[in-house]
This record gives C-alpha cells, structure tokens and sequence, in this order.
C-alpha cells in the first residue's frame, strides 16, 4: 500500500477556508461589484497608452544633441518622416525636377493644407550625389519636417494628406515611411489584434481546460475569473497610470491580457485538482471547497506574490522602457491572485459537482473518479532513489547548459520598420527607398561639432569627412566638405561659426544591432578621428534613431545586473520564507537560471542564426527572464511545496514521492495553458511579440516538463536533508519530526484503512446529515438548485475550526493522484 500523505491544515488556513465558503455568496456578489464599479468609474489603460519609443527621456544624450543642433543652425537636418518615389528603371527628369518644386513651395509656405508640415527636402539618387547610393535616378526621398510638438500620429496623417493632395500616378510614390510611421503602425497593428488575440486565447484556455478535466463548467468557471482579473487590471493600472502619470506602453496590453489568462488559469486549476479529489472521495461541496481552500491557498498567495515581486524587479531600472513594464505586470499577478484566492474557493463552494459536469457524467449518473497516474508514481518513486537522481541531474544540467551556449552571442537592437510584417506599406516603402540608397537612409546619423570657429577650418573639416566614409558601416556622408550643397543654406556650417554638422549613413538597418554596433565604434574611435584631423578644442556629439537605440541598448544592458540582482532577491526571499530554508531556495533558483539561460539560447539561435533577424528586441530578452524567474518560482512552490510541507512528517526523498503524482498533472496543465497563452502573442504581426511568444511558451514548458518535473526532485533527492538546512536548527522540523515514535505502527496504519472504509458508509457525526446531500450529487450536477437535502447536509458539513478532519479526507489524501 502507497504511503499517504500527514498534511493537515493550521488553524487559521482552517479559519479563512470556512470563512470564505461559508460567505461565498457575498464574497461573488462583492466581486461583481468591484468590476462594475471599474468599469464605471475607471478608465481602461489604454487611454494611458503610449509605444515605447516615445517612453525616451528628452535628457536623453542623442536628443540633447539634435535639439543644440537646432539651436545652432535654425533648421533641422533629421526628419523621421519621408515620402517615397521610386521607379527601378528610372525616374523622368520632369518628376525628379518637380520633386525639387514641390519641397520648395511647401517650405517656403505656399501649401496652407500641408499643416503641421513646416518644410521638406527632396533627397535623390540621381548621378549619385547622395553618397552611398546604390542605384542612378531611380528613387526621390522627401524628407518631411513638423515642429516637435506635433504628435507622432499627427505627422504620419499629415504626410499622408500631402501625399494624396499634391502627387499624382505620374509621380511613382511607393508610400510614407520612417520611424515615426513605423512606431504610429506598430500601436495600431497592437491594437487592432488585441480583440483576436483576446478571442483565440479564451478558446483555446477553454479547449484545454475542458479537455484535462473532462467538464464543460471547469473552463467556464476559470474564465469567468480570468475575465474578473482582466477587467479589474485592465482599469485599476489605467487609473493608477493617469494619477501616478507613468506611461504605459500599448506593447503591455496583450501581454497582460495574456499573462492574466494563464496565470489565473494556472491557479484555478490547480483548486479543480484538489476539489475533484475530494469530490471523488466521498466528500460533499463544501467540505471539498473547505480542504482545496486550505490546502492550496497558502501556495497560491505565495506563488503569487513571488511572481509579482519578480516582475516589480523591473521598477529599479535605470531605463523607463523597463520601468513601465515592472508596475503593469506586478499589478496583474497580484490582482489575479487575490481574485483567484477569493472568487474560486466560493464558487467551488456554490457550484460542487456542477464544475466537473459534462454530458457524458450527466448521461452515466456516476461520480467522478480521478484515475491514479500509475506510471507517473512509479517514476517519481524511481527519481527519489539517489543513485538515479545524480545521473539524471548531470543529464538534465548538461543539456541546459548546451542549450544556452548561443546566448554568447546575443546582440539587441531597437526595430521599428524592420518589426512590421514583410507586406505592410510603410515597410515596403522603407525596402524601395533602402533599394535605391542604403540601409540607413531613412534615419541617418547626425554628427554634430561645437567649438570656437570650427566652422572656419575647412581644410581639417574635409579631412574629417573622408576619414568618416572610410569607417566601417558607414556607406556615405554629406557635410562641409561638399560643394553641391549651397552655402547660403547653413547645412553643415553654423552662421556664427561655432559648430559644424554632419549626416552618416549608415550601411545596415539603423535600429538594428550591426548599426548600433558601428555607432559604438565610432563613439569610441571619435577623439582619435577628430585629432588626426586637426580639430583641437572641439566637442563632439551623436544625434539621431541610431544614437538614441545604442542608448537604449547600453542602458538595458547597464539595468540587467541590478535587474537581476533584484528579481533573484525577491525570490529567493519568498521561497526562503516559504520552505523556512536556505540551501533548497539557492538549488531551485540555480535550476531556473538553467532554464532561463537555455531558452534565451534557443530565442538566440532561432531568430538571430536560423531566421537572420539584426538581433533581438532589446527589451525581449530581460523581460522575457524576469517573467521566467518569476513564473519558475510558482511552479517551485506548487511543485516543492506539497511536498515540504509533507516532509514535517516524514523524509524529504519519501516525501517528494508522495507528493509529486499527486500535483504533476496539475502542473502539466497549468503549465501547458501558460504556454500556450503566451505562444498566441505570435498572432501580433510584429517581430518583437513573435520573439517573446516563443521565448516566453518555451521557457515555461522547459521550466514545468524538464526543471519542476525531473531537475529540481532530482537535485532535491541528491541534497537530501542538507536541502533544508538552517530549517531543522530554527524551526525544529526534521529532527522531532522523524523520531520512530512519531512514524504509524502497523496497527495505527490498519485503524486509520478502517476509518476511511467506515467512512466511505457512515459519515463521522460532524457529516452524517450529509448522505442525503451525497445521494442527490451522485445524479444531479450539483449545482446552486440542487435538492434541499444537498444545501442541509453541506451545511451541516462546515466543520468547527477545532474539529479534526473526517476520515474521508485521509482516504482522500491516500487516493489523491493529482
């Protein structure tokens, strides 16, 4: 006979479990409440929305540079908005020559309705003045300027407008790109998925959550309190985000919606799990909403606030692109928990059998039984034995370690027109005009030259420039040095002497990692360039896209440490709190930096080696382990914790295998339903969601089907009682725990069997009006209406706090498989 397992609630989980089912109507009407009241008098988060472009900081180096640039000269010599011509066997010199007319007369103010476009300047290939241009008379870019208050969606509608309004078919124009199209595009192609996303991911969280629990209430009722948390995060960040005004970037929206589902999902499951068991054993509603409440409650809260401790890890960094994204999601795990340890425990309580209904069980009449997962007992019993347990956690070390080797050579970027689908216009209009001139026409670099008369020394300037065409990744420059700009335009030569300027291209995307890369050479090569050319006294500084993004990326990378340290605190904290020791929280974190570290491999070598990206979205590889660390940690506790808490009983190794039949299909579902809301982000066309869709499914079924599963019991079974060192010392668990008096003789083992087959006949007296209640559940669904006789026997069933649990909750126990 299989050991069974000694947990038995504390008296305040026995407490707030009989207070939540006896108040479960109330606790479902104030529920309900609550939303109403959100969607009523709070705003949704979206009207607080910003894209994480405009999250940059206008003390930002790069955009310092480009505002004393203006100051300096009174015109601009960046602009982020472009139309584009282009016809690949070459433009009528009549087009080119009214391309040159039109920018003059809406500079010069002649078109009222161009507004809030203040000028613009046609830039072409032809006889290839631009350098680096690949082709000859082919492309025409009309580089658009507005004033820097002008939104970002105002400029692109303007663009548009003055496309529309003053070019014709004769004109060959490919389309309005640039940055700033590309960030305005990538909002609304966030926006407009949302509701598919939203859609295809409740149908597949119902499909799988119908299919493990073989019920067409059980996906139901975990929706319902998905939906409860959505709508509450969704309103309470919105308002929090206007009072605190912090941004929130629209790129949060599907993956909180996501992360809510999953996570929620998570939680419920695993109350279905303990409540079909109980079901299954005999025991009526309440008293099995009573047992799943108390025995899953602790685990849950604690899960939960380790996962939103972990992603509020991001509010220490430096960068506000992070820091936007730590509060939302903290926010959304801790309402999802708190919704999940209020709301589920009382419907469970309302509903009973009904959660585990299906047309099958209502046809048969028959109770659920929860099957024994025979071959999932045999192998945790077998994975508990050490000489198994180290081989096996070399093995699985090993191949984690393997995985991640090609996070070596991870590089990040910042991608705007790149993320957009391959057949979106704004991307094709940037791919005709990249054809036609380089790379990094459409952003160009800006490299600006203040000191006393630098603008005098000619000689040296031109020196500089020549020396700048020959660096690596750069594919052209125009600055002083050429004498087909006109010098009364002040382009390149500040009117007061003081500063000059020059525009880069650069040969490769200008947000991806090979230019943010070459600007980083070029940052450092710079006071060795200026003195070879005979430039003394002068400062020098870097403005525009590609400046900004090496920015972004340097400041991620300064925030990963202090993002690491914090989120690896928080839960190691947690989980030391939690198991009361300190060697198995630090052997559990190693376990999931493994798996954080093979997954980021995996997106590494996917993406960067396989599908040729320019590196991968900056923020994609920390927020994706931050949310790892984080979820990892769930799966710690509701995969550990069973069996911690058993082993204040017994051995740790005979412990672990007790406990892990019992919760591994629950976390297989769990996990599972995680992964695959996660793994939906893909329908967003862009590129950054499709990294962290995989990075995010993947990291979870590694992290439950090889780490939670295989790594950590095998780790855990190595150690043994060194695991749980301090714990033994400060609370007195192991020792006093173990004695041979404390383990059941023969004879107390056959009274307790007894017990629970008198139990299965005659209820203990704190349950024996239950049996009429028994006999209607075993052939109605159970639910709210069910016979008066069911609603009398529950009743009775709410057991005082000092009443030891009946017999059939042992008998439960000593069945239970999930």
């Amino acid at each position: 006979m299989p050991a069974r397992s000694r947990w038995r609630p504390s008296r305040l989980l026995e407490y707030y479990a009989i207070s939540v089912v006896w108040l479960r109507w109330v606790v479902v009407a104030g529920w309900i409440a609550a939303v109403a009241a959100s969607l009523v008098y709070l705003p949704p988060i979206g009207h607080g929305g910003s894209d994480l472009g405009q999250l940059v900081s206008t003390d930002n180096a790069a955009v310092q540079s480009e505002i004393r640039s203006y100051e300096k000269f009174g015109v601009p010599l960046l602009s982020r908005v472009s139309v584009v011509q282009r016809k690949p066997d070459g433009l009528p010199l009549s087009v080119q020559a009214e391309a040159v007319q039109r920018a003059r007369a809406l500079t010069q103010g002649e078109f009222p309705d161009a507004a809030p476009i203040v000028a613009a300047v046609p830039v072409t290939n032809t006889l290839q003045l631009m350098p680096g241009s690949q082709e000859n008379g082919t492309t025409i870019i009309t580089m658009l300027f507005t004033p820097p208050e002008v939104s970002f969606a105002a400029q692109l509608a303007a663009a548009e407008k003055f496309a529309a309004a003053h070019y014709d078919a004769d004109d060959a124009v490919v389309g309005v790109t640039g940055s700033v199209p590309a960030r305005v595009e990538q909002g609304d192609l966030v926006l407009s998925t949302l509701p598919w996303l939203e859609a295809v991911t409740v149908a597949a969280v119902f499909l799988i959550v119908a299919i493990a629990f073989r019920s067409l209430i059980a996906p139901l009722l975990a929706l319902g309190v998905a939906g409860v948390a959505i709508l509450l995060t969704l309103h309470v960040g919105g308002a929090l985000a206007e009072r605190l005004g912090v941004p929130v970037p629209q790129e949060t929206q599907p993956l909180l919606v996501a992360l809510l589902l999953g996570v929620v999902t998570d939680y419920v499951v695993f109350y279905l799990a303990a409540v079909r068991t109980q079901l299954a054993a005999g025991a009526g509603r309440l008293e099995a909403a009573e047992h799943a409440t108390a025995r899953f409650t602790p685990i849950i809260a604690t899960a939960g606030a380790t996962a939103a401790a972990g992603t509020g890890a991001l509010i220490v960094a430096g960068s506000a692109a992070f820091r936007a994204f730590g509060p939302g999601m903290a926010l959304a795990v801790l309402i999802g928990m708190v919704v999940s340890v209020t709301l589920v425990p009382a419907l469970l309580a309302i509903l009973g059998r009904a959660v585990l209904w299906s047309p099958r069980r209502w046809r048969s009449a028959e109770p659920s039984t929860a099957e024994p997962e025979v071959g999932s007992g045999r192998w945790s019993r077998l994975l508990t034995r050490p000489w198994v347990a180290a081989p096996v956690l070399l093995l699985c070390a090993a191949g984690l370690v393997v995985a991640a080797l090609p996070v070596r050579d991870l590089a990040l970027g910042v991608s705007f027109v790149e993320a957009l689908p391959a057949d979106h216009p704004t991307r094709q209009a940037a791919v005709q005009a990249q054809t036609g001139f380089a790379e990094g026409i459409l952003s160009p670099t800006e490299l600006l030259l203040e000191g006393p008369g630098v603008a005098t020394h000619e000689a040296e300037l031109a020196k500089l420039q020549q020396a700048l065409r020959k660096t690596p990744g750069v594919a052209g420059v125009v600055g002083p040095g050429d004498d087909a700009i006109p010098e009364e335009l002040h382009l390149f030569r500040a009117p007061d002497g003081t500063a000059a300027r020059y525009l880069l291209i650069l040969s490769d995307e200008p947000l991806g990692a090979s230019a943010v890369q070459t600007l980083s050479r070029l940052q450092q090569d710079m006071p060795g360039l200026v003195r070879s050319a005979g430039l003394t006294d002068v400062r020098t500084s870097i403005g525009g896209d590609t400046a900004i993004a090496q920015l972004i990326v340097d400041q991620t990378m300064q925030d990963l440490g202090r993002i690491a340290l914090a989120a690896l605190a928080a839960n190691l904290l947690f989980l030391m709190l939690f198991l009361r020791a300190l060697v198995a929280p630090i052997g559990l974190l190693a376990c999931s930096v493994l798996a954080i570290g093979a997954t980021l491999g995996l997106t590494t070598w996917l993406f960067q080696d396989v599908l040729g990206a320019d590196g991968l979205t900056f923020y994609v590889p920390f927020a994706a382990a931050v949310l790892l660390v984080a979820l990892g940690s769930d799966y710690n506790i509701f995969g550990v914790g069973p069996a911690w808490k058993e082993a204040r009983g017994r051995p740790l190794r005979e412990a672990l295998a007790i406990t892990l039949p019992q919760s591994a299909r629950a976390i297989r579902i769990a996990a599972f339903t995680l992964a695959v809301s996660f793994g939906l982000l893909a329908m967003v066309p862009l590129r950054p969601f499709r990294e962290l869709a995989f990075a995010l499914s993947v990291g979870i079924l590694i992290d439950a089907f090889i780490v939670r599963s295989i790594l950590a019991p095998a780790l855990l079974t190595v150690l043994g009682s060194a695991s749980e060192w301090p714990g033994r010392r400060l609370f007195g668990r192991a020792d006093a725990l173990r004695r041979p008096d404390d383990v059941p003789s023969a004879e107390e083992e056959a009274e307790e069997e007894k017990e629970a087959a008198d139990a299965a006949s005659t209820r203990s007296p704190h349950a024996a009006p239950r049996a009429a209640g028994e006999a209607a559940d075993a052939t109605s669904p159970g639910g709210p209406d069910a016979a008066p006789a069911e609603e009398a026997a529950d009743a009775a069933s709410t057991r005082s706090p000092d009443t030891a649990p009946p017999p059939q909750e042992k008998a439960a126990h000593a069945t239970s498989t999930e």
